[in-house]
């Protein structure tokens, strides 16, 4: 028997009017590379007052052996548990304007009740549009522009945009599933993957944090301070670059990236990323490829 959607949530009575907000939903769980999406939604939720208007029911959504939330035990007792929060939050942007952020641990089962649950809250809330948050590891070097992959349920939302060219087939992730479903049922949603390089993707990468929080603003018109943002992304910078100047081999890493960035770009006119459409490739046909681009390089004499 199906559950009815408005049992999975518990929404905040005498809400203000929020007029017809943005919803940005950033969940843990899938790929994020350079931790692109969480320092985003932490800077958002950090630098605004944020209140929770509607929670989710956690025992119902997660898989506790899958990930196991942190208990604290202080020397004979246990003082401390980490609940999860499945939620959303209602921020207000630098010009005073309403906005929501759902955060908290991608469910691990009912995806499909949890989607008819926030779809439920987007019409509650008039929600005027959904946007994701996302960010993936990719065979590209630091020292040229991030690239963003853009998509959304109406391609005049992201017209202008990067695009992908090409059809590619990756796991899903509750968050795609749940743009594709509001889609389906007519409303506006739209998702942004931010694409770090690969070697830096299990460190903190704030430049990618600030790429999609941009996008958002360039999407949504959401005034969103992202100062903080910009000073730690230049801190983390001048640490990678004094870090991969003290290593020969990581430079000729680095420079062979650059290489083959450039190459793409000079050769078609085109963004890497089209060039590269058709699937992404794994860390093993990434150091594969590497690899075989110096074994050449070595061979000419460049």
């Amino acid at each position: 028997m199906s559950r009815d959607p408005s049992e999975l949530f518990v929404l905040e009575p005498d809400l203000p009017d929020l007029g017809s907000p943005v919803l940005i939903q950033a969940l843990d769980g899938f790929v994020d590379a350079g931790s692109a999406k969480r320092l985003a939604r932490e800077h958002l939720l950090s630098s605004y007052d944020s209140r929770v208007v509607a929670t989710f029911d956690v025992d119902t959504l997660l898989d506790y052996r899958a990930r196991r939330p942190l208990m604290t035990f202080d020397i004979d007792h246990w003082s401390d548990y980490a609940d999860p929060l499945l939620a959303v939050h209602l921020l207000h942007d630098a010009d005073g304007t309403p906005f929501l952020v759902l955060a908290g641990p991608e469910p691990d089962v009912q995806w499909e009740a949890f989607i008819a649950a926030v779809r439920l809250l987007v019409e509650q809330l008039d929600v005027r549009m959904t946007v994701g948050l996302n960010a993936i590891p990719m065979a590209v070097p630091h020292t040229r522009p991030l690239g963003i992959i853009s998509h959304a349920s109406r391609s005049e939302l992201v017209a202008g945009n990067e695009r992908w060219v090409g059809t590619v087939q990756v796991p899903s992730s509750a968050g795609h599933l749940l743009e594709y479903r509001l889609g389906q049922a007519g409303h506006d949603a739209a998702g942004f993957a931010v694409t770090v390089p690969h070697y830096l993707s299990d460190t903190g990468y704030p430049a990618a944090s600030l790429a999609l929080l941009q996008s958002v603003t360039e999407l949504t018109g959401l005034a969103l301070s992202t100062d903080s943002l910009e000073e730690s992304a230049r801190q983390v910078a001048a640490e990678i670059d004094k870090q991969v100047g003290a290593s020969e081999e990581v430079v000729t890493v680095v420079q062979a990236l650059e290489v083959q960035y450039d190459a793409y770009l000079a050769s078609a006119k085109r963004s890497l990323l089209a060039e590269m459409g058709g699937s992404l490739p794994t860390a093993d046909e990434l150091g594969a490829e590497l690899e075989k681009f110096l074994a050449q390089q070595a061979e000419d004499g460049s």
